[in-house]
């Protein structure tokens, strides 16, 4: 018998004949998707699926509804863009009656946050059965009896066939994420990427909860055999899943996580991976994922008779991903939560080599890099096109942050000051040059580790530091185990005078990029900030 709480779709409103699948277990999602040829399973157990043009978010199709409610409380601009009341409700009376002209739903009761006094209940509906899970594996799964007594907060509406009419619906094209926060309701239509599920119950939660005085992170988390919290924020492909899944800490969650007075807590139940070019020896906890039933591995290429899957081919997307259980992970939180954090680590992946492999910061420093939310992509393949670019994603996650950024990084130096915490800057990106030039390559993983390992423990503290002259922050001179030189990048760069160029170049990229904030932060964070020479 299918678990459901006592709120149907009809109280809700919703007009459907559909057959209803409530929250259905992973082995009948499984085969429910095997079934509707959604997806097909490999040889060691995920089912492989494929998300057809949108391998990725579509951050220009997001919308939140301007109305009383966020007229003054969200940050309106390039990330958060309005829609009207009226065009919503044109939306969702055409997504009502597109739900009613199904024959198959899934519905999941589900919760965002693990700590039950900052929680959100989420209810979805997916027309594809592995979507249901996707984010069945996401978010917190409640029990048997939590789900008896289920009222939803937030529904999300996810039809992947749904076509958007701009003209009708105030939106771009034919694909829309439109986030009601007054009614509670999230519609996305016109896109099979399961991530914009997840992100946008990280968007409810960035919203809700700095009212509570709760810091959402996009970050993840794991405790030492101390007790001793770390959480790591990051941009994609910085390193976030694969740092803080390490055998020898326990994980808290690898993406989204809350810091109250009293814990940081995973927002999810679940971890979102990076699957292209994983490698089992220096990632060995996530690689095992790939041979597990329970897990979904989104535009992996497979052998269609072996069914074997390659990692390295890139050919459906540079962003294929992995979900899968938490518990997934050896040694992982049995509560999806731990104590408040004794050390913050920002990484960035820094493609101009300017950047230290580990710095310490200051409480301001710390929230001058917070709301820089730096990090760096090598440039793409186009003849001529040789220099890195850099990003800025204010939080280390503007797209999820309804409010404005300060809101979110004077909570943030709040706590770091209430806690004591310690903070790091860690580079996982190149070293010797800038990620263009022959021969550079990216820091190896096993330095990282072991910098992060002398961090956490406390022992690097007891180093001897340098002040960096182009970024002010403390730079250890030695670290047992660790080549001195890549502590310096400019002593690991052949030509030194080419390094101080390419810093000025990237000192200047933060100065512009933070003018945005100046008036928002107190004198102390902007004496932290960096000029331009």
């Amino acid at each position: 018998m299918q678990a459901k709480s006592s709120i149907t779709l009809a109280d809700q409103s919703i007009t459907t004949h559909a057959t209803q699948h409530w929250n259905l277990g992973t082995a009948p999602l499984v085969e429910a998707a095997v079934r509707n040829g959604e997806g097909k399973l490999s040889k060691d157990g995920p089912l492989v699926v494929k998300t057809g043009k949108h391998t990725g978010r579509s951050a220009k199709d997001k919308f939140i509804v301007r109305d009383a409610e966020t007229e003054s409380t969200v940050w309106w601009g390039n990330t958060n863009v309005a829609m009207t009341p009226e065009h919503f409700a044109a939306l969702k009376d055409d997504f009502f009656k597109a739900l009613g002209e199904k024959d198959t739903l899934y519905v999941a009761d589900l919760f965002g946050g693990s700590q039950p006094e900052h929680r959100v209940n989420v209810r979805v509906i997916n027309e594809f059965a592995w979507h249901n899970l996707f984010i069945r594996t996401l978010l917190v799964r409640p029990t048997a009896e939590e789900l008896a007594g289920f009222a939803p907060e937030y529904t999300i509406i996810d039809l992947p066939s749904f076509r958007a009419d701009p003209a009708r619906h105030g939106c771009r094209s034919e694909t829309v994420i439109a986030v009601n926060l007054t009614e509670k309701l999230i519609l996305i239509g016109g896109t099979a990427y399961a991530g914009e599920m997840k992100k946008s119950v990280f968007g409810i939660l960035n919203y809700l909860l700095p009212a509570k005085g709760v810091m959402p992170m996009h970050c993840s988390a794991n405790i030492g055999a101390n007790g001793d919290t770390a959480v790591f924020f990051g941009l994609s492909g910085t390193g976030k899943t694969t740092l803080s899944a390490d055998a020898s800490r326990t994980l808290i969650g690898d993406d989204e996580h809350g810091w109250s007075d009293t814990a940081v807590f995973n927002f999810e139940g679940g971890c979102y991976a990076k699957m292209i070019n994983l490698s089992a020896e220096a990632e060995p906890e996530i690689f095992a994922t790939t041979k597990r039933f329970g897990t979904v591995l989104e535009n992996v290429v497979m052998d269609e008779e072996t069914r074997a899957i390659d990692l390295d081919d890139n050919s459906l997307a540079e962003n294929s991903r992995g979900s899968y259980p938490i518990d997934f992970i050896p040694n992982t939180s049995e509560k999806n939560l731990g104590p408040v954090p004794k050390n913050i680590i920002f990484l960035t992946a820094d493609a101009y080599g300017v950047l230290p492999p580990i710095a310490r910061l200051t409480p301001e420093q710390a929230m001058y890099h917070f709301l820089s939310g730096y990090t760096a992509r090598v440039a793409g393949t186009e003849i001529g096109v040789t220099e890195p670019t850099a990003t800025f994603s204010t939080c280390f996650g503007a797209p999820f942050m309804p409010r404005h950024p300060s809101v979110y990084g004077n909570l943030l130096k709040e706590r770091i000051n209430k806690g004591g915490v310690t903070c790091w800057l860690v580079n996982t990106g190149w070293s010797g040059g800038k990620a263009t030039m022959p021969g550079i390559q990216r820091m190896p993983i096993k330095v990282t580790r072991a910098l992060l390992n002398a961090a956490l423990d406390g022992s690097l503290n007891n180093a001897q530091f340098r002040t960096d002259p182009n970024f002010g922050f403390q730079v250890p001179v030695a670290v047992e185990g660790v080549d001195s030189t890549i502590l310096d990048p400019r002593a690991s760069w052949a030509d030194g005078e080419a390094y101080d160029e390419t810093a000025a170049t990237l000192v200047k990229a933060f100065v512009d990029n933070f003018a945005q904030f100046e008036e928002h932060v107190d004198d102390g964070v902007r004496g932290a900030a960096l000029t331009a020479a």
